[in-house]
């Protein structure tokens, strides 16, 4: 209590609360226009990614049909996978596809970069050259490549006008699975291209120079200087075309429909086939969850991996 003049009591004025600064008042209000702007994309990813999941993973324990009343069966859908051997020879095909596939596309897309970081001229334009079938419709390019591949091709016909036998590149199990990667890698290993072009490019010339001075013949160079500051490139690129690689579809059925026989078959073939040709919506959708838990492992390989060759440090 304080006392004035005339020996009166007065009351201390009660302190008044920290008033927050006006941008921390701002800071705090931003919180609902954030949830406003994410929310169209977090409603968008919500229906269309985890609904389905939901759903397929549920599917995945019914007798589904297309039409009619489903049936819970509980796992038979993943004991009948376990000894179907057309889903096996669909996996084997897959994982083959997967491993050649993406060696052949890193290989071809890194020599393709050198060979256009060499100060070329219209290296621009070849750049856009080896882009194109990556954005060109892939069921159109798999139509050329049927035309091509095919018995009277004009592969064959050039092998022919050469003195040598064609093949039934389409038709022989030998090389029908071959003839799926060709067509696969030309596709896309232009995305890789660009991919490791600036991966390239981000690398100092002060560095490769002093390499070049140092007395290192160009493997030398790539191997010890080039490779290590491009790794995280290679290693998006690796992670990014192995996961496609598994979702190989549209090649194998235009080309080859799965055959001859089995040999190239792969599992989202299998599926699409399980579901929409055989009506089994809940067999297609365990292989689904196969392939998804597939795909999940190779990728943690590839990132526990990555500690080993990947160099972060600039």
């Amino acid at each position: 209590m304080l006392m004035d003049t005339d020996e009166r009591p007065v009351k201390a004025a009660a302190p008044r609360p920290p008033v927050a600064p006006p941008e921390k008042r701002r800071r705090r209000g931003d919180g609902g226009a954030a949830w406003v702007f994410l929310a169209p994309g977090m409603l968008g990813f919500a229906i269309f990614i985890v609904l389905p999941l939901v759903a397929s993973l549920v599917i995945s324990f019914f007798q589904w049909p297309l039409f009619g009343t489903p049936r819970f069966i509980g796992l038979d859908n993943y004991t009948k996978l376990a000894g179907d051997p057309a889903f096996f020879a669909a996996l084997v095909n897959t994982l083959i596809f997967a491993f050649v596939y993406t060696a052949l596309n890193l290989v071809l897309a890194l020599a393709v970069a050198l060979w256009l970081r060499t100060r070329m001229y219209g290296a621009s334009v070849w750049r856009v050259v080896f882009f194109l079938p990556v954005i060109t419709p892939m069921v159109a390019n798999a139509l050329v490549w049927r035309m091509l591949l095919s018995d009277e091709g004009l592969l064959n016909s050039t092998i022919g006008a050469a003195g040598g036998q064609g093949q039934s590149w389409l038709s022989d199990s030998r090389f029908a699975l071959a003839a799926v990667v060709a067509m696969s890698v030309w596709q896309s290993f232009g995305y890789n291209v660009v991919v490791l072009t600036a991966g390239l490019t981000s690398i100092p010339k002060e560095i490769i120079e002093a390499s070049r001075l140092d007395g290192t013949n160009p493997w030398q160079r790539l191997r010890h200087t080039i490779l290590p500051m491009i790794s995280p490139s290679l290693f998006f690129a690796s992670t990014m075309t192995m996961i496609g690689a598994f979702q190989v579809f549209v090649q194998a059925q235009v080309l080859t429909k799965g055959g001859p026989g089995e040999s190239t078959n792969t599992l989202v073939l299998y599926l699409f086939r399980n579901g929409f040709s055989f009506d089994r919506l809940g067999y297609a959708s365990a292989i689904a969850w196969v392939l998804l838990v597939v795909v999940m492992l190779v990728t943690a390989v590839q990132f526990i991996g990555q500690r080993r060759w990947v160099n972060y440090d600039q």
